[in-house]
């Protein structure tokens, strides 16, 4: 009885070291572990930010030029992950978040350059202003894809569609099991 209870102790403090609370400012880079297969929410800065899948289990956020008002706020919690960047510089701040290649994601950023590549799973991605590029992969893996802007292009070669104006969209179905969902308010979508 008493072994059982020292292992029970034991795989709580497993699951609960998994947990992370990383609040940093002006500092670079912040990691924190992560599992794949997770969801990672993120609220990113106006800025130029490239969204990268790796092999490792974590979260890494690194950025330059490094700047005190730079404010890196990550959740971990379980297979769930919040990622906030807020106070980053207008002019020429770029940033990389790495995160573990099989992740679902769900961005929001106000305006910049987004790219996201080496990423499979559910992609919910939303710029108000400014340039989003996805590497989407193999088409076959997805089960619904749909691209759309109010003011712009989109440019989705690896689903055959190219389209400019207001109000421009387009959506398709497919035999995978991941979502893509892009919006750009005024600006350019490109999904290849």
């Amino acid at each position: 009885m008493r072994t059982l209870f020292i292992l029970l102790l034991l795989s709580t403090a497993v699951v609960l070291a998994q947990d992370a609370n990383v609040d940093e400012r002006g500092k670079s880079p912040v990691q924190a572990k992560f599992i794949s297969g997770g969801r990672i929410h993120m609220s990113l800065c106006p800025s130029g930010i490239e969204i990268v899948g790796t092999e490792n289990s974590a979260v890494r956020v690194s950025y330059h030029p490094e700047r005190d008002t730079v404010h890196v706020r990550l959740q971990i919690s379980g297979d769930r992950a919040d990622l906030r960047m807020a106070g980053c510089p207008h002019n020429n701040f770029q940033a990389r978040i790495e995160i573990p290649k099989s992740s679902d994601l769900y961005v929001r950023m106000f305006a910049g350059q987004l790219d996201v590549r080496d990423v499979s799973g559910n992609k919910d991605i939303e710029l108000s202003f400014g340039q989003l590029n996805v590497d989407v992969g193999k088409t076959e893996q997805y089960a619904r894809v749909d691209a759309s802007v109010n003011s712009g292009e989109i440019n989705a070669s690896a689903f055959d569609v190219d389209k400019g104006g207001l109000f421009r969209s387009f959506s398709q179905s497919g035999p995978g099991k991941y979502r893509v969902h892009t919006h750009v308010g005024a600006g350019e979508v490109d999904l290849r």
